[in-house]
């Protein structure tokens, strides 16, 4: 009889626009995990503050947004065409809106107010609960799931990132500047690992990928390999 393989936790973290929600749903894919992208959630909530007037121009309101934590609830549920779990606020599919320059722009000032990084971790780790999951973040093998089995660490040039995420806007049909894309890269890696809660740094067990050049099926050869020997020491 065949050893059923244990299922893991798989972090994936890193700087923004270095594909590690592309590179997380594929493993998910591969493995039948389930995918969580904790920076959507981050999102919703932006995107809840934005709504009520509570964040924008690259400011957030801390106190009004913690006061309004309660009325916040981010769910997800697959996606009938692709399967992966699509983003939910207060029952409204939130996916694209999430994902338009606006959020961008101010998602890096909410997310470093402390009490709604402690709030979302929570979530994070009652959805990861029991294993069998890949959840994508910029805190995931630091503060969510320090004991996780497999930790990486996923980086590239900011000009790569940059063209990465201008030719992800404009695939959507959504507005595109290079160079606003650029400045707001740069930015939110200044605020991510400048922060007090939670800033972004590699685990000291995390494996770094440095995809600056790497096709999404080279990274998937890299990772097979990784995920053999991992699972082969345990």
């Amino acid at each position: 009889m065949t050893k059923r393989k244990k299922k893991i936790i798989i972090t994936v973290d890193g700087y923004s626009s270095c594909g590690k929600s592309t590179f997380a749903k594929a493993i998910a894919g591969e493995l039948g995990y389930i995918y969580i992208d904790s920076g959507a959630m981050y999102r919703a909530v932006t995107l809840f503050a934005l709504r009520r007037g509570l964040a924008g121009g690259g400011t957030a309101d801390e106190g009004r947004i913690v006061e309004a934590l309660p009325e916040i609830d981010i769910t997800f549920r697959p996606d009938r065409q692709t399967g992966f779990p699509v983003t939910y606020l207060n029952g409204e599919m939130v996916e694209r809106e999430i994902r338009d320059r606006e959020v961008s722009e101010n998602v890096s000032p909410v997310s470093t107010i402390a009490r709604v990084r402690a709030r979302l971790v929570e979530l994070q780790r009652a959805l990861g609960a029991g294993g069998g999951v890949v959840m994508d973040g910029r805190d995931i093998g630091t503060v969510v799931f320090p004991d996780a089995e497999l930790k990486i660490f996923m980086t590239a040039s900011p000009e790569v990132r940059a063209q990465r995420r201008y030719l992800e806007l404009v695939s959507k049909g959504l507005p595109a500047d290079f160079e606003a894309v650029m400045r707001n890269i740069s930015e939110r890696d200044r605020i991510d690992s400048s922060r007090e809660a939670s800033p972004l740094r590699r685990a000291d067990d995390a494996v770094i990928l440095d995809n600056s050049d790497m096709t999404p099926a080279e990274q998937m050869v890299w990772f097979r390999e990784l995920y053999k020997r991992r699972m082969n020491e345990s």
